[in-house]
């Protein structure tokens, strides 16, 4: 049985979360996805980023979340999603994600595939282009060409295209907190205040959790 001691702390606590949250609006800096979707880690408060290789914005706001992503808390979980839609060209971009993930070599290669498309202009979403590179980086190509035609990572990019479909993306970069909240960019367009909103929606989350 909890004390009156412990019930006053969470009464505080579930107060100073909502108060951190109540200066955000829905349809101003988030919106809220109807019907909510399923979160894959259970007891936590899931972040995903939608994100495409070649998109110049996700680019541009990598490093900003890198940095945001050395201060997670410990009960949120992050995980990234390449986004893919029926016949779009973003396919290979996709499976090249998973081969690294299925590899071992997602936190080696990630930054550098980003680079070698948007600063060294290497056409990584062409099949030979992309394994030659591979090949050039010190990958076993071989290896590298089994896993991207494997049926897991056919399995995980089918899934991606679900899971985008399902959230209803509209662009890239994208992040949704908890299966329900998407946060917008603001007038100023700045991802920097995206991550402000994320972390008051995980605030949000967190009130919301308490008071069950």
């Amino acid at each position: 049985m909890r004390t009156l001691k412990t019930l006053i702390g969470i009464f505080f606590l579930v107060f100073a979360t909502l108060t951190c949250a109540q200066d955000i609006r829905e349809g101003r800096e988030y919106t809220v996805l109807n019907p909510p979707q399923h979160v894959e880690n259970k007891g936590k408060i899931e972040v995903l980023e939608f994100f495409w290789y070649g998109c110049p914005h996700c680019y541009d706001f990598e490093p900003l979340l890198q940095k945001w992503l050395k201060a997670l808390p410990k009960d949120v979980v992050f995980r990234r999603v390449p986004a893919l839609f029926p016949g779009d060209k973003w396919l290979t971009d996709t499976k090249t994600y998973y081969t690294l993930e299925a590899m071992g070599l997602l936190e080696k290669m990630h930054q550098e595939v980003f680079d070698a498309i948007h600063i060294d202009r290497v056409r990584m979403n062409d099949e030979n282009t992309l394994f030659a590179w591979m090949e050039k980086k010190g990958v076993d190509r071989k290896k590298f060409e089994d896993t991207f035609r494997s049926f897991a990572v056919q399995s995980k990019a089918q899934r991606s295209m679900q899971l985008s479909g399902a959230y209803g993306l509209d662009g890239v970069p994208a992040l949704i907190v908890q299966g329900k909240y998407k946060p917008v960019p603001g007038a100023s367009g700045s991802y920097g205040d995206v991550l402000v909103t994320v972390d008051k929606l995980i605030a949000r989350v967190r009130a919301e959790q308490g008071k069950k």
